[in-house]
């Protein structure tokens, strides 16, 4: 289809060929750039900050040795995860909405702003947003892994290390955090080969699916992009070369990073 001018309703294969016209017109259309820069600023916050947030949180929990007080943290964190983006959009307009929204007020009540802040008013707080919320939601879903393969680490480590008088910041350092290595690299490459995915319903839902102008500029990401021209639009033939080269990236990406790790004697992919 990538390849054709497909107009919904023919049989797929029956369209006229066109060779590249979709993926020049791709590489020449003049939002490209934009919508690159989006994706990858958001992407990368989300591969650094919101993949070690669970790293770090998983290492805390398993810190705690009060097992009630474990099992209710672990609990409430998960809870987001099945709550669906447009209940979480929902819930945060709420929250950081300029007239009398919690975060505001709070913020206020502390000195610490003078006037009320727009959060999706300003396309320069966005990215930020798209990050703190996603993180927020998928922190202990994500962080179930870790906890797993701290699970295995034997306990008789962790005594030998209290006989030679290792700090507690010591043993997390050179037991647990060593232990879970594997395990971080390999979710490591998988996220690396998905870099251009961003999380389509997150970012409909924050921007009152692609409504606001305000975030016009910061909030289109490739996902959105393919949507509106595909789908909005109906041009099925340039959506699907763009979600191709989306493909053919991350694939790439993807490779790469399990060619780096293996190079640097980490557990690969393949």
């Amino acid at each position: 289809m990538a390849f054709q001018e497909y107009r919904m309703g023919e049989f797929p294969g029956q369209s006229e060929w066109v060779g590249f016209k979709q993926f020049i017109a791709l590489f020449t259309d003049k939002n490209l750039p934009l919508v690159l820069r989006n994706t990858l600023a958001i992407s990368g916050l989300k591969l650094t900050i919101g993949f070690v947030c669970p790293i770090v949180f998983a290492v805390f929990l398993n810190e705690m040795h009060r097992d009630g007080i474990k099992k209710v943290i672990q609990t409430i964190s998960y809870l987001p995860h099945f709550i669906s983006w447009t209940v979480c959009a929902t819930l945060l307009f709420d929250f950081l909405k300029a007239d009398g929204g919690a975060v505001n007020e709070l913020l206020m009540a502390l000195h610490l702003i003078q006037e009320p802040i727009d959060f999706f008013g300003r396309g320069d707080l966005f990215w930020g947003l798209a990050l703190v919320s996603d993180t927020w939601k998928e922190l202990g879903w994500n962080s179930i892994i870790f906890i797993s393969a701290m699970a295995g680490v034997d306990a008789e480590m962790y005594e030998a290390a209290d006989i030679d008088g290792a700090t507690r910041a010591q043993k997390m350092w050179h037991i647990t955090i060593k232990a879970i290595k594997p395990t971080i690299v390999l979710l490591f490459i998988m996220n690396v080969g998905g870099i251009l995915n961003q999380n389509f319903d997150q970012i409909m839902m924050l921007t009152k699916q692609l409504g606001n102008p305000m975030l016009k500029d910061t909030a289109n990401v490739i996902d959105t992009y393919i949507f509106q021209v595909g789908i909005s639009q109906n041009r099925a033939s340039f959506g699907t070369a763009a979600g191709l080269v989306k493909s053919l990236i991350n694939f790439v990406l993807l490779i790469m990073a399990n060619t780096i790790a293996d190079k640097a004697g980490e557990n690969a992919l393949f």
